[in-house]
């Protein structure tokens, strides 16, 4: 279950970034956050982070595996 829960965030961590939604809900972040909010360089940190959890996700599915003997 938690495989799966890390797989889908990392998923949209790494896809929601850079869809157009993402600046749309800018109304949502103070004035002095809206720059960092729109840097390309933070949407590439929070899309790391979708890449990580991504990799957790497979890295519990092969250590289930290892320990059930499938």
């Amino acid at each position: 279950m938690a495989a799966i829960l890390c797989f889908e965030l990392g998923v949209f961590l790494l896809v929601y970034p850079w869809a157009g939604e993402w600046e749309a809900n800018a109304w949502v972040i103070p004035w002095w956050g809206r720059e960092l909010w729109n840097d390309p360089f933070f949407r590439g940190a929070v899309s790391g982070l979708g890449l990580l959890n991504i990799w957790i996700s497979f890295a519990e599915v092969f250590r289930f595996r290892r320990f059930t003997g499938s």
